[in-house]
């Protein structure tokens, strides 16, 4: 038999923290003795376990030391964190350590150091300063000093702190079934902090922004400076330009809800419309675009990333066809961002998601509960889920707003 111990501290107990770790434990046909275990005394005290953890050969134990890694287990002796040279550009060497998107710290000549850049599957690269930053796979090179294995390394989970945060976070399970005005309610807070914060709020859209009319919602937001940068695809842009033009989406009159004549022909004339100005922002400086979402981030100076698909028609000027530089442009873009909207948009949201460290609270609002449970994986502690229509969600974000504005200025 193989044998490790183990420590785990924090909030252990009413996270479930402990109990996971046991049932990984068990899951992986080990044996275990919890040789020791200080419970604290109230909610804002930390806990402690020791755990003596056994397996049959040292495979199983390093595969199980893995996963309890990512849960913020760390070894007792500590030792620093093992380091290899990449051999090729855009590849790890085989046994790189895997971030998550929790608080990550190396060791490094004995002591422990933050990893910068916090993002969830890449890889710990230390640099020619010292310090240790995420790195995506794509952007390795020749020659960079990548961590190795689990040993050195330390994952700090967000954890519930009072009954207040699980609340306002913590809602078990997707379903339409739940209070959607606290909900919304608890969305405006966030906003109305990220600012008291001078952090930014980030709205991730989807087209369906446009197909149900909630567009006029989303441009008062941004008037209103409640949004701070968008993320979105081609078609977002694309059906908002064709509803600034004509009325439509994908054909539909948005306040009639009746098909136009050609209207199957409206977002590529919007389309190329923009394309002859040169760009969404050259058509709104040259009038030829006076209104929606697009046309008010400019007007605003909202800075946008517009990520394109293999589907896209067109695509507008400023779309990033390449997915790694726009992967690389929403990366650069995520700097002091303190909230994610993500709105009916399951591809761009996923992508965000899996961009944002944890500490970063996420709403998602979809009309399709298997995205948002999907979304809601990234942590229960800094998720909000929202199964509804987005229309009816920023129409009552807004009255929200209005609301705690009201209550703050009496």
């Amino acid at each position: 038999m193989v044998s490790e111990t183990v420590t785990l501290e924090g909030h252990i107990i009413d996270s479930n923290l402990l109990a996971d770790v046991l049932d990984d434990i068990h899951s992986f046909g080990a044996q275990f003795d919890l040789s020791e275990l200080h419970v604290g005394k109230s909610r804002s005290d930390r806990s402690h376990a020791l755990i003596e953890v056994r397996t049959p050969d040292r495979t199983q134990m390093d595969r199980l030391l893995a996963r309890l890694g990512r849960r913020g287990v760390l070894w007792r002796t500590a030792d620093d964190a093992a380091l290899e040279t990449a051999d090729i550009d855009g590849a790890f060497p085989e046994d790189f350590y895997a971030t998550t998107n929790q608080r990550t710290l190396v060791r490094h000549a004995g002591q422990w150091l933050d990893v910068q850049n916090q993002e969830m599957d890449c890889g710990i690269r230390l640099e020619a300063d010292g310090v240790f930053r995420c790195v995506p796979m794509a952007h390795v090179r020749r020659g960079d000093r990548i961590v190795r294995g689990q040993s050195g390394v330390k994952v700090l989970p967000l954890e519930r702190r009072d009954a207040s945060a699980a609340v306002a976070f913590h809602f078990p399970g997707v379903s339409t079934e739940k209070p959607k005005r606290a909900m919304i309610r608890r969305c405006a807070e966030l906003i109305l902090q990220a600012q008291r914060e001078k952090k930014r709020v980030l709205l991730v859209a989807g087209p369906a922004i446009v197909h149900t009319g909630a567009s006029r919602h989303v441009v008062e937001l941004i008037e209103r400076r409640m949004i701070d940068l968008l993320f979105a695809g081609n078609a977002l842009a694309a059906h908002d330009i064709e509803n600034a033009f004509y009325g439509t989406s994908l054909g539909v009159y948005v306040e009639k809800a009746t098909l136009a004549d050609a209207g199957n022909e409206h977002h590529l004339r919007a389309i190329n419309r923009i394309r002859r100005s040169g760009g969404i922002a050259n058509a709104v400086r040259d009038g030829t675009l006076t209104g929606g979402i697009m046309h008010a981030c400019v007007q605003h100076g909202v800075p946008f990333v517009l990520a394109g698909s293999v589907r896209d028609d067109g695509p507008l000027p400023e779309v990033l066809t390449d997915v790694i530089e726009a992967q690389d442009a929403m990366r650069a873009a995520l700097q002091n961002v303190g909230l994610a909207i993500l709105a009916a948009t399951s591809l761009h949201s996923i992508a965000t998601n899996n961009l944002l460290p944890a500490r970063v609270p996420a709403v998602c609002v979809d009309i399709a509960p298997g995205i948002l449970g999907h979304l809601a994986g990234r942590g229960p502690f800094q998720t909000l889920g929202i199964v509804t229509d987005v229309e009816a969600f920023f129409r009552a974000l807004l009255s929200s707003l209005d609301e705690i504005q009201a209550e703050t200025s009496a």
